[in-house]
C-alpha cells in the first residue's frame, strides 16, 4: 500500500506562493518596465491564481514594492556573503569596488530603478518606495565603510564613501543601456587608486594588480 504524500503546511505553501509572485514581478520589471508589468502577467508567470494574488497583494503597488523589498533583502545577504570572501592586502579596495559595481549592475537594481522613475509622478508609490530606498542606502553605506576600513570621523572621508556609492550607482545606470563592464572596470581601477591614496593605503602601481603580477612571476 502506497503511503500518502506528506502534506505541505499551509504556512509553507503561502511562503512559496508569495516568493514566486515576487520573483515573477522582478523579472517582469526588468524585462518590460513598470508600465509593462501587470498583475495579470505576474500571476500567469508565477503560476498563481488571480484570486490568490489579489488576496496577498491587493494592488500593483503593493506587489512591486514587496517584490523589490524581497530581492533587496536577498541581495543584501548575498553582499554580506561576498564580503566574507574579499581579499586582504593591496587588492582589497579594488575587490570591494568590483563587488559594489556588480551589485549595482544586477537585475535587482534595474527593477528598483523602474520603481524610482514611476514613483516620481506617483505619490502613493513614492510613499512606499522612499523608506525602502533610505533603508537600503544606509545599509550599503554602512557595509562600504566597514569593508574599506574608512574612518568617517576624518574630514572628507564620509564624502569619499558617498562619492564611491554615487559612482557605482551611476555606472549601474549606464549598464541598463547596454553591457558597460569593460568601461566600468577601467573606471573602478582608477577610483581604487584614488581611494587608496586618500585613505592612506599602499596601493599597487598601475599594471601591477594581482592578475598582472601572477603573469610576470615564474611558477613555483
Amino acid at each position: 500500500m502506497t503511503a500518502p504524500a506528506a502534506r505541505v503546511p499551509q504556512e509553507e505553501r503561502t511562503r512559496l506562493m508569495r516568493s514566486r509572485l515576487m520573483e515573477a514581478t522582478v523579472e517582469l520589471l526588468v524585462e518590460r518596465g513598470f508600465g509593462g508589468t501587470t498583475t495579470t502577467l505576474v500571476s500567469e508567470r508565477a503560476g498563481v491564481s488571480r484570486g490568490a494574488q489579489l488576496h496577498h497583494f491587493p494592488t500593483k503597488n503593493d506587489l512591486v514594492v514587496a517584490a523589490v523589498t524581497h530581492l533587496s533583502d536577498r541581495r543584501g545577504a548575498e553582499l554580506a556573503a561576498s564580503a566574507q570572501r574579499l581579499p586582504t592586502g593591496p587588492d582589497r579596495t579594488r575587490a570591494v569596488l568590483r563587488m559594489l559595481g556588480d551589485h549595482f549592475a544586477s537585475p535587482v537594481f534595474s527593477a528598483a530603478l523602474e520603481l524610482w522613475v514611476a514613483a516620481r509622478t506617483d505619490p502613493a508609490l513614492l510613499a512606499a518606495v522612499a523608506p525602502l530606498e533610505q533603508h537600503v542606502g544606509r545599509e550599503v553605506h554602512r557595509l562600504t565603510v566597514e569593508l574599506l576600513g574608512a574612518d568617517e570621523s576624518v574630514p572628507g572621508v564620509r564624502e569619499l564613501v558617498q562619492a564611491t556609492l554615487d559612482l557605482v550607482r551611476g555606472l549601474g545606470l549606464a549598464n541598463t543601456l547596454g553591457d558597460d563592464a569593460p568601461r566600468r572596470s577601467r573606471i573602478l581601477d582608477e577610483w581604487a587608486r584614488v581611494l587608496d591614496a586618500e585613505l592612506g593605503r599602499s596601493a599597487p602601481r598601475p599594471g601591477t594588480g594581482r592578475a598582472e603580477r601572477d603573469e610576470k612571476e615564474p611558477s613555483r
